[in-house]
């Protein structure tokens, strides 16, 4: 994995980004990879916000992995400021190689450097294989997560 590079994602990064969103149970149900207008406008403000790492693994000259970094201020742990990785993929042909490792160790490595003081992540609660990857990468489950769709 030594020519593999973590760079931001670029526009024309999108068809590849989008598949590998859609190529699992959960995000083939909720994805739609033939439409990419509503994925432009979201890529818009996800760029021009200074907050957000929207980040691709690229080996030779493809995009084989990406992953959603938010850095969240906020007063809780006196003012500490948090990480958040979100939607993290790795196209199917680079399961099992270490390529999720080694995007996970970035994001934590690159929330340290923007002074994070914590690093928190979801799970869908049926991805029993990801909860044994975060745990074995240092991931407490810590805390039972909600959402309400609206």
């Amino acid at each position: 994995m030594s020519d593999l590079v973590i760079r931001r994602a670029a526009e024309a990064d999108l068809p590849a980004i989008v598949a590998m969103l859609a190529d699992d149970p959960l995000g083939a149900s909720r994805e739609s990879p033939d439409d990419l207008t509503p994925y432009r406008a979201a890529f818009a403000t996800v760029a021009a916000d200074p907050h957000q790492h929207l980040v691709v693994a690229e080996q030779d000259g493809r995009v084989v992995g990406t992953l959603q970094l938010t850095v969240i201020p906020g007063l809780s742990r006196r003012g500490a400021t948090r990480s958040l990785i979100e939607a993290v993929r790795v196209h199917a042909d680079e399961r099992g190689t270490g390529l999720g490792t080694v995007l996970i160790e970035w994001a934590v490595a690159e929330s340290r450097k923007l002074g994070c003081r914590l690093v928190q992540l979801t799970s869908d609660a049926t991805r029993t294989d990801a909860h044994r990857f975060y745990e074995r990468l240092g991931f407490e489950a810590s805390h039972l997560g909600f959402k309400l769709s609206l």
